[in-house]
């Protein structure tokens, strides 16, 4: 697991080290409306273990739970403006890693996918973005300021982020000369969630992340 670091006077995280000790490509991770816990550091390892310098971020100051309830609660108490302020204090943390490449992308799911794109239109410098099944506000972004090529992942059956939601944004997106690939995925939403398993699918799982690894590694190594 990864060693817990604060990029900040206000703000922490956890970093996982990819092997070796040589500068490599570097990555955000954002957590579900859950908060930061072990799933999502299986997901820090897993990237590390590709390649990436990995940042779990903490968006909810060390709270996490298993209540749905307790999750909105959470999720719906967030000042996207202080979200972003950590968001930019990670960025500047990798880009100065003597780890990383300089290279800086973000992914993140369900809440965290919405994080993603969030942080990719309001903090400059981000080379890719990789939101899972998460999409913001429309009062909380503007698409304009939005630099990162994205590849967004969206299942099929979901309720939160609908397919033709992310279709509408990828054609809006492109009609502006944005880079936006999307994929979709015969699941539910929060199908990579290994723990759980009323609507994880191993198969699109496995596929999405290899997409993922593939797209982050294209656009985060060093030229």
């Amino acid at each position: 697991m990864g060693e817990k670091v604060e990029f900040s006077s206000s703000s922490s995280g956890e970093l996982s080290l990819p092997p070796g000790e040589g500068r490599a490509p570097a990555l955000i991770l954002v957590h579900e409306w859950w908060g930061l816990n072990d799933h999502v550091r299986s997901l820090a390892a897993r990237f590390a273990k590709e390649g990436f310098l990995t940042l779990a971020i903490d968006l909810f100051g060390g709270k996490s739970t298993k209540d749905p309830a307790e999750a909105g609660k959470l999720m719906g108490g967030l000042d996207w403006g202080q979200a972003v302020g950590i968001g930019k204090a990670a960025f500047d943390h990798l880009a100065s890693h003597s780890r990383s490449n300089g290279n800086v992308g973000v992914t993140g799911f369900c809440m965290g996918g919405a994080a993603t794109l969030v942080f990719a239109c309001n903090i400059t410098g981000f080379k890719a973005a990789v939101p899972f099944y998460g999409m913001p506000d429309a009062s909380k972004v503007d698409y304009s300021k939005l630099e990162a090529p994205v590849l967004m992942h969206v299942a099929k059956r979901d309720d939160w982020v609908k397919p033709e939601l992310a279709e509408a944004l990828r054609d809006k997106l492109t009609a502006a000369g944005k880079s936006m690939r999307l994929e979709t995925y015969d699941a539910d939403h929060a199908f990579v969630n290994d723990t759980r398993l009323e609507v994880y699918s191993p198969e699109n799982a496995t596929l999405a992340f290899s997409r993922t690894v593939a797209f982050l590694h294209e656009l985060l190594r060093a030229k």
